[in-house]
């Protein structure tokens, strides 16, 4: 069930997430958040990065796909050059 609760935004913007909120989604310090913010309503949700078995797995998708698309190492080298200005 959604916890309730009210809060202030700080002068600077800051806005603190209540203790009980902060207590059930288990938030610590230093979270991040997207936020998306729409006529009166701000939405915050919390980041998670992925655990090393989820980023195994994304590694090795992305790997899959570029294979079958026929990119070479020496594609990615390239393309990273060309936006760094390195050519």
């Amino acid at each position: 069930m959604a916890t309730l609760a009210t809060t202030k935004m700080s002068s600077k913007g800051q806005v603190v997430i209540p203790d009980e909120v902060r207590k059930r989604l288990n938030l610590k310090a230093g979270a991040q958040f997207v936020v998306v913010g729409d006529n009166d309503v701000v939405i915050l949700k919390a980041i998670t990065p992925p655990s090393m078995d989820e980023f195994d797995g994304l590694i090795a998708d992305a790997r899959r796909k570029a294979k079958s698309a026929g990119l070479k190492k020496s594609d990615i080298e390239s393309a990273i050059e060309e936006v760094r200005g390195s050519k």
